[in-house]
């Protein structure tokens, strides 16, 4: 269930070309391979490259579920979690607006879910456990519903995407493609590819100043059964969906959803949720956007 994505990210700084440079960071992040260019004078690069393994890290320690000692994984465990730190609370709040903008369809509390799918096991009272409404949170404590566990795997390399691009612009960075998985955009445009896991490359989009995210059933399976599941035993209608938006967290956690809605409930998600634009990919490799 490892991700095998060699990740980048690229980034200049507003500087006399004479003064222009590149720097490079290589690591290991969230469950792949990290690479992070940035172009400009060296006094710039180095102070933001020193901020990028750091904030890297801080993602990992609070979101991983392949790190034991994980925030979450805490909370899994404990079925509580006290004084969660600034992270954790503000993706706590997003995921909450991306369930009740989806109806219930993006649903953290999946996690119990996935893995009697992934394992072999009973669903039945993984499903019993499952309910993002049944959490308790504030500021000072998370407090889990018997057998509950929550994943963020929807929603959390596009929250770290948004940080990467908030943190670039405090180094003074113009211009920046940060791809975590999902994609976001200082300046632009940027010219990226459209795929689908059944159809390969389907064509492009330009983006400039936005975030986009894509989901796709069929990239990974659990048995018999997609790697995105539906809370309510929701199945895909969708091959590929691709959501742009500004926030490429909201993009990350509603293409997730997305995949179960009809076209009707897609045009409303659009204006409720005030996105740019959704791509869909049918079974056949058809393109549509609303």
């Amino acid at each position: 269930m490892k991700r095998r994505r060699f990740l980048t990210l690229a980034a200049a700084f507003a500087c006399a070309p004479t003064l222009t440079r590149a720097d490079t960071w290589s690591g290991q992040a969230l469950g792949a391979s990290v690479s992070v260019t940035l172009h400009g004078p060296r006094k710039l690069t180095q102070k933001a490259l020193a901020d990028v393994p750091r904030l890297l890290v801080n993602f990992e320690e609070t979101f991983s579920l392949f790190r034991p000692t994980s925030h979450l994984n805490r909370l899994n465990m404990m079925g509580r979690l006290r004084d969660p730190n600034a992270l954790m609370r503000t993706l706590m709040a997003r995921a909450d607006e991306a369930y009740r903008l989806s109806n219930g369809l993006f649903d953290p509390s999946i996690q119990p879910l996935w893995e009697a799918h992934a394992k072999g096991r009973d669903t039945a009272s993984a499903q019993a456990a499952l309910g993002w409404d049944r959490v308790r949170y504030s500021d000072r404590m998370i407090e889990l519903q018997t057998s509950q566990a929550l994943t963020f795997n929807g929603i959390a390399q596009g929250f770290a995407t948004d940080v990467m691009r908030l943190l670039l612009r405090k180094h003074g960075a113009e211009t920046a493609l940060v791809d975590i998985g999902e994609q976001a955009a200082m300046g632009g445009p940027f010219t990226l590819g459209i795929e689908d896991p059944m159809h390969g490359h389907l064509g492009t989009r330009e983006l400039r100043n936005g975030a986009i995210a894509t989901s796709s059933p069929g990239a990974m399976t659990l048995g018999d059964h997609d790697h995105i599941l539906g809370p309510n035993g929701e199945t895909p209608r969708w091959s590929t969906v691709s959501i742009e938006a500004q926030s490429a967290t909201m993009a990350d956690a509603l293409s997730t959803a997305a995949v179960f809605m009809d076209v009707d409930a897609l045009k409303k998600l659009k204006v409720t949720a005030q996105l740019k634009r959704i791509t869909l990919v049918d079974a056949d490799g058809n393109i549509q956007t609303i």
